[in-house]
């Protein structure tokens, strides 16, 4: 005879099915040490019923089971409620525990990565990675790091590691009567990366008449939703790089702006 299939959630096991298996053995174990009296009347029999009843909610995905070991819904007078009954209904729950699938939980995709946090994590490392490419084998050549250009080279390897279409030398659209090329595009994310490296005679304010002109340049460009400055400076010549960073990055219209400097 069928019977009628229900809509309720069918339980899962929410630990594997071997730890089910020893917990519940454990508690069939102990049962049998505790006295066969009403778990109403006798204090360690209740308390091994207590526990009984809320270990099988945890082991399970819903309360199906721990309402079967209590017998809620059937309780009528003159129910047996001793410890040898609740212990019979325990080992019959043990013996179905195969027909009870393990709980796999969804897997959560990761969340995805802005192309900023991206971007601002290669610049944080810029210097190690500077500093360990001078540690090569029997001190083969190398990519010295000494001015502008080999920031930009050694920035658009990295580059690559993360982004596809990456365009470098973009013109921008005139300012004051003048154009000039951006360092990087990053086309599909609409970033632009300009580059820096203080020298003689770049210093503080030298460096923040550059990145305004820039800023005001690159707020026309139809790709340009987010300017990102990066300025390396080794030597430390940017006292303030913090306060530098704070008055350069302000959003100008839609322009995002964020400048970053990295020293040692």
């Amino acid at each position: 005879m069928s019977h009628p299939r229900s809509d309720k959630p069918r339980p899962e096991l929410l630990v594997t099915r071997d730890e089910a298996r020893r917990r519940i053995a454990d508690q069939v174990e102990k049962a049998r040490a505790v006295p066969n009296e009403s778990v109403n009347e006798n204090d360690e029999a209740r308390r091994w019923y207590e526990y009984t009843e809320e270990l099988l909610r945890q082991l399970f995905s819903t309360d199906e089971l721990a309402d079967e070991f209590v017998g809620r819904g059937q309780f009528s007078f003159g129910d047996d409620i001793s410890t040898g009954h609740y212990l019979k209904r325990l080992i019959s729950i043990s013996d179905r525990l195969d027909l009870y699938r393990e709980h796999t939980p969804a897997i959560k995709e990761p969340a995805p990565v802005s192309a900023s946090a991206i971007i601002e994590h290669l610049f944080s490392r810029f210097h190690a990675i500077v500093k360990q490419l001078h540690k090569r084998h029997d001190d083969r050549p190398t990519l010295d790091v000494t001015d502008e250009y080999d920031v930009q080279d050694l920035l658009h390897a990295l580059l690559q590691l993360y982004f596809d279409d990456i365009r470098p030398e973009e013109w921008t659209p005139s300012y004051a009567g003048g154009s000039s090329r951006m360092d990087f595009l990053l086309k599909n994310e609409k970033v632009v990366i300009e580059v820096k490296k203080t020298r003689n005679r770049l210093g503080t304010k030298e460096l923040g008449d550059q990145l305004s002109v820039d800023i005001l340049r690159y707020r026309k460009h139809p790709d340009c939703k987010c300017l990102t400055c990066f300025v390396y400076d080794p030597e430390e010549r940017i006292p303030n790089p913090r306060g530098l960073e704070h008055d350069l990055s302000q959003p100008i219209d839609s322009l995002s702006v964020r400048v970053y400097i990295a020293q040692k």
